[in-house]
């Protein structure tokens, strides 16, 4: 595959006061988290609230992010879905787009069965000329994607990583580069060779993922100072929770979509705290 980057931030829509794609304020935010580590983004992926957005919506989105991405970095397109024709539209308009890469998660809901998922993915493959980033993540799909199942994906011309959200799983699979699908297990990634990780915690920590990377011999001490940050942002769904953080430190990107729900004032605080406390947010500015 070719090289993506290591902390790919898997990038909030932001929305503006009447529910619409903000596309000043998501350009905007590209820039300032592609300046704070982050090596590429995923776009319309969950924290992209794509479950919530049209087709011409989705599609826009990953345009303007290919126009306006900022030099050097990656551009994933996020083209899951439970409909194999869906997935197969999705992946031929973002290959057309001119993406780096796509983000296909296994078919949520239908929870077909292994044959179901290899031919789901072998139609997905067919439309794509470019890598193909699987992403298993049970909790959400409702059927798990064994490592075995996973090497035998590998054989599918431009399947070449998986975003691996079930810590269970985390393990190098031939043929797969591996990224964590969670924050908190980045570390253990990188420690077993992996790629990097798609990531939420990046929007507000970039830095620090990045040095992650960097400074391996620091990976371990890094990791534990941000394990704050991590538990702040699960109080919630992670397109809550980052917004709310990204708010607070002076980046408007609007309220989430329903059924997604702003933070409530207790999970705000939680947020707030660990900003707080980690020297990204002082009370003042907080309560501007």
């Amino acid at each position: 595959m070719s090289d993506l980057g290591a902390i790919l931030t898997a990038i909030v829509t932001p929305f503006d006061a009447e529910g619409r794609v903000d596309e000043a304020a998501f350009v905007s935010l590209m820039r300032h988290l592609a300046a704070n580590g982050s090596d590429g983004f995923v776009v319309a992926g969950t924290t992209g609230e794509a479950a919530t957005l049209d087709d011409e919506e989705h599609l826009a989105l990953i345009d303007l992010a290919v126009r306006e991405r900022p030099e050097g970095v990656s551009i994933i397109a996020g083209v899951g879905s439970n409909d194999t024709r869906h997935a197969v539209h999705l992946t031929e308009r973002a290959c057309a787009l001119g993406v780096d890469a796509l983000l296909s998660v296994n078919p949520y809901y239908n929870r077909p069965n292994r044959r179901g998922i290899l031919a789901h993915y072998g139609k997905v493959a067919e439309a794509a000329d470019r890598p193909i980033i699987l992403y298993n993540i049970p909790q959400r799909t409702g059927s798990d994607m064994p490592n075995d199942l996973l090497a035998e994906l590998a054989q599918l011309e431009h399947i070449e990583g998986i975003k691996q959200a079930n810590d269970d799983n985390l393990a190098l699979v031939d043929g797969l580069d591996l990224y964590a699908g969670n924050d908190d297990v980045l570390a253990r990634t990188l420690d077993l060779g992996g790629a990097g990780g798609i990531l939420v915690a990046s929007h507000v920590v970039g830095p620090e993922m990045r040095r992650m990377v960097d400074e391996p011999e620091a990976r371990a001490e890094i990791d534990a100072g941000l394990a704050g940050i991590y538990a702040a942002l699960g109080v919630g769904p992670a397109a809550s929770t980052a917004k709310t953080a990204l708010h607070l430190l002076g980046h408007p990107v609007g309220d989430p979509r329903l059924p997604i729900v702003p933070t409530d004032e207790e999970e705000t605080t939680v947020i707030q705290h660990a900003l707080e406390r980690h020297g990204l947010l002082t009370e003042t500015e907080a309560t501007r």
